[in-house]
């Protein structure tokens, strides 16, 4: 059985807060999603209290490209040796620092500050190892989980369904005042569509990118 914690990431300009999850595993452990990098002392204070170090961080997983959750990605690859695996769609928005990499649509203006706003420069940029995509096993890394595919924030953006009924959802919904879709979204249609996706399987809590983690009863029909 895995053992799952929180960590809340402050995001800059009191934009809130981002969650990265670590799971401990008999194996070792997990990380999923990074945090944005201006909090990088305090989520590695956060990894080492959990014990989290050099050679038992089996594999660092990005639900999407945002920086918000990208942006300690390829400085902990390096530092812990840990492979970094994603889905291939959103690949450019981290290996070319390009928020709207394969996203339908864009502020021009936007995609100039949010580099700048998240500290997401050439430094932070970084290819993936693993390419994620839809029913990917992640037992080989010691979690009990598969890869769900669910576009709509991004293209790209995917959510990790563990047997025992916990999904991480990067940006699909989020939970900062009641759950509910987010509030950003590039194909409306996409993410809707997703959701439906969700209610089919054996989905029992839920871990969103941003907000508390809530169970799926409580996601209301209409989003």
């Amino acid at each position: 059985m895995s053992e799952i914690k929180p960590i809340a990431i402050a995001l800059p300009f009191g934009l809130g807060h981002v969650n990265c999850y670590l799971i401990k595993t008999e194996a070792g452990y997990l990380l999923i999603d990074t945090g944005a990098s201006n909090q990088r002392t305090a989520l590695d204070k956060e990894l080492q209290a959990a014990g989290c170090q050099p050679g038992n961080l089996k594999l660092i997983i990005l639900t999407h490209g945002d920086f918000d959750h990208t942006g300690n990605a390829a400085y902990l690859r390096q530092k812990f040796q840990a492979p970094l695996a994603m889905h291939p769609d959103d690949f450019g928005m981290i290996e070319r620092g390009d928020m709207f990499a394969n996203r339908s649509s864009g502020n021009p203006i936007l995609k100039t500050l949010a580099p700048v706003m998240f500290r997401f420069g050439q430094s932070n940029w970084v290819t993936p190892d693993l390419q994620l995509t839809e029913e990917f096993d992640l037992a080989a890394y010691g979690l009990d989980a598969k890869v769900i595919s669910l576009p709509g924030h991004s293209r790209g953006s995917i959510g990790i369904l563990t047997s025992e009924g916990d999904l991480f959802c990067g940006d699909l919904l989020e939970n900062t005042k009641r759950p509910a879709l987010n509030s950003i979204m590039d194909d409306r249609v996409a993410a809707q569509a997703s959701v439906e996706k969700l209610r089919n399987l054996k989905v029992k809590i839920i871990y969103p990118g941003h907000g508390q983690a809530f169970a799926l009863e409580q996601l209301p029909r209409n989003l």
